[in-house]
């Protein structure tokens, strides 16, 4: 089995990049996640930037990131903060992994994408990935996992199959009951959400680039490009514009994304284990998605002593992300102890000791959407993260900074005329 690890695609981090202590120092000093208004003194009316991002969770921050050690001068704004709670990006904990029933693209992206998460969380004090390792269970063994396989080994990514007994000796604290095959990637894992996101602007203002904490109204124009935004009572100006917003871009373009991008309410879940019990733990259980019936449950070890995390797949009701209450159902808990009861069944009755609403910002098919904007041509559209987009932000971003850049070749299934909206 290959074992090598992913390397870097090539951006000249070490010419960028300042101390961890600066960086660490620089947060307190910014202002980027404390909600003030600037990182700079406030743009005049005259300041023209090459490049303004709109939207400061993962997709946002890596374009931004992008552009600016590609020598552009970029603002970053966002109407609360990077990876505030109520975005897409905030929270806890998501699941890397490469795992994606023989999809080329998203497989690739996350690949790469691993190699600069490394990078990131190196640069800082801080982990931001943890190599838990990431477990998929499957009802029964097929071609397509198979294929799936042979696709990851192809790229050089260690990979496991395992039956359902080796499975059950090496993690006895599962139940494996009605699995019959699984796939483990031993270098996937866990990485810090809030965390990464923050560290990663916090570096982008320390390299010289202006954030802003400033709502920015739906656009306007008549031409074929944007010449401006507002938000405020303020002007800004730029050769190009991102719109990285996550669930809010149905509102910023509401006749062209409308219901092509929909955000749903989900709930997340976190079980204390039993005093001195760690075997549910990072170091003794992966991060692990299971997909032996319809709704898929999926959830991590005990990280940085929050508890076990879980949470159901499956898009949960429409919602709107401005007036989402945050509050868990009684449902939902009780949903989530009768699957653990299944599965995990030594802790099916321990106590909650945190749980959380998010959401998903869904596209029609699952794909990202990410294209230019049909009449504006310097005007870019981010989104679609579907509940699986956050391990890609590095590639992500790369990506739309060389189409803002007139470079790269497109992915058609990103595109806007490839997303349909929902019923």
């Amino acid at each position: 089995m290959i074992t090598r690890r992913p390397t870097s695609n090539g951006i000249d981090l070490a010419n960028s990049l300042v101390s961890r202590r600066h960086i660490l120092g620089g947060m307190a000093l910014t202002g980027v996640f404390a909600g003030t208004s600037s990182t700079r003194a406030v743009a005049q009316p005259s300041e023209r930037w090459d490049v303004i991002v709109i939207g400061t969770g993962v997709f946002g921050a890596w374009t931004a990131w992008n552009l600016q050690r590609r020598g552009r001068t970029v603002l970053l704004v966002d109407a609360w903060g990077a990876a505030h709670s109520r975005s897409s990006s905030g929270g806890e904990t998501r699941l890397i992994r490469t795992e994606y029933a023989g999809n080329a693209l998203y497989t690739r992206w996350a690949w790469e994408s691993l190699a600069e998460w490394h990078e990131l969380s190196r640069r800082h004090e801080s982990p931001i990935f943890l190599e838990t390792g990431a477990l998929y269970i499957y009802p029964q063994d097929n071609a397509k996992i198979d294929e799936s396989i042979a696709l990851q080994r192809g790229l050089g990514i260690p990979i496991e199959k395992m039956t359902a007994p080796e499975m059950a000796k090496r993690w006895p604290q599962i139940d494996f009951s009605g699995i019959a095959v699984g796939v483990m990637q031993p270098t996937m894992g866990a990485l810090m959400a809030r965390r990464s996101v923050q560290s990663l602007v916090s570096e982008f203002v320390n390299a010289g680039g202006t954030y802003r904490t400033l709502a920015i109204d739906p656009p306007r124009a008549k031409g074929p490009a944007l010449d401006s935004i507002s938000g405020g009572g303020e002007t800004l100006h730029a050769n190009s514009y991102v719109f990285a917003c996550g669930p809010w871009l149905p509102k910023m373009f509401p006749h062209v994304i409308g219901s092509r991008i929909v955000p749903t309410r989900q709930e997340v879940f976190f079980f204390a284990p039993d005093a001195g019990d760690a075997r549910f733990g990072h170091a003794n259980l992966p991060a692990w998605v299971d997909v032996s019936s319809a709704d898929l449950h999926y959830g991590f070890p005990d990280i940085e002593a929050r508890g076990f995390k879980i949470a159901l797949d499956k898009h949960g009701p429409k919602t709107d992300p401005d007036r989402n209450d945050r509050r868990v159902t009684d449902q939902g808990i009780h949903d989530v102890r009768n699957y653990l009861r299944r599965r995990f069944p030594d802790l099916a009755d321990r106590p909650l000791s945190e749980a959380r609403v998010c959401q998903y910002e869904n596209s029609d098919n699952g794909h990202l959407l990410i294209d230019r904007h049909p009449l504006w041509a310097n005007t870019w559209i981010v989104g679609g993260g579907s509940g699986h987009g956050f391990k890609h932000g590095p590639a992500v971003g790369r990506y739309v900074a060389e189409h803002v850049l007139g470079e790269g070749k497109s992915e058609p299934d990103l595109a806007l005329s490839a997303h349909r909206p929902h019923d």
